[in-house]
């Protein structure tokens, strides 16, 4: 068994569509991904790997009107007592939390305003910590118009210090940035989200490639303070952004 990942490190990230293989299609030619099967229980379900390492899960919602989203994960030593503890904060549990065979338990939540993200509680699955190879997860941020009830949330149910700060509050885990706050007051009619980024070496080829394997371009290639970005939306209409590797 490796090992688990600290608490509170974001570990996974997953997408439910309505075309898994739409979406298997396009991320493989943008990213790099391979596939193989993922737990059996969870219904239609694929990790796409990198080189053989596993960096995403990619299923089908069964639900109807659903939309189609990346979900980000955070690992936890205990996801059962987590997600009680989601529920004595103010936010709610609407998957779980199950076992997901061997690879570990798992469940979906929402905050207390509502952003949706997941407990892994990793077996033998530990998930992946978030890195700079190009085509794995880089890094992941919450938009919030509450992003004080976000850091209170977020440091009593993980467990983890939120360093605060005027353009965007950071999740610590061992004193190391895992993870962003940032305050939005409009969202544009979406609801506050965990906003999902992989890294790629030139973020506007990748956009372009995208829009060459029928996705959009939801805002240009632009620089910030952590590298040169972009948002994107897949063809089944999945939102992700890429942060161009230093």
């Amino acid at each position: 068994m490796e090992l688990r990942l600290a608490q509170g490190t974001p570990c996974w990230v997953s997408l439910l569509t309505d075309d898994l293989a739409g979406a298997r299609a396009f991320y493989a030619d943008l990213l790099g991904w391979t596939y193989t099967p993922g737990p059996g229980q969870l219904g239609a379900y694929v990790r796409a790997e990198l080189d053989g390492a596993p960096v995403a899960g990619l299923g089908v919602s069964t639900a109807t009107g659903f939309p189609v989203q990346w979900t980000s994960y955070f690992a936890v030593d205990d996801a059962d007592h987590t997600a009680q503890l989601v529920r004595a904060c103010g936010g709610t549990v609407a998957v779980g939390p199950l076992q997901a065979e061997r690879a570990g338990r798992m469940a979906i939540a929402a905050d207390v305003s509502g952003a949706v993200f997941g407990l892994w509680q990793g077996e033998e699955h530990t998930g992946r910590e978030a890195g700079p190879e190009p085509g794995g997860p880089a890094w992941t941020e919450l938009l919030t118009p509450d992003t004080d009830g976000a850091v209170a949330f977020y440091t009593a149910v993980l467990d983890r210090p939120v360093r605060n700060a005027d353009d965007e509050s950071t999740l610590l885990v061992h004193g190391r940035p895992v993870a962003g706050i940032r305050h939005r007051a409009e969202l544009r009619g979406h609801p506050p989200r965990w906003r999902v980024h992989f890294a790629v070496r030139d973020a506007d080829a990748t956009a372009r490639h995208a829009v060459g394997l029928g996705g959009r371009i939801l805002v240009e290639p632009h620089d910030t303070a952590r590298g040169r970005a972009a948002r994107l939306s897949d063809p089944q209409g999945g939102h992700f952004s890429v942060l161009e590797l230093r």
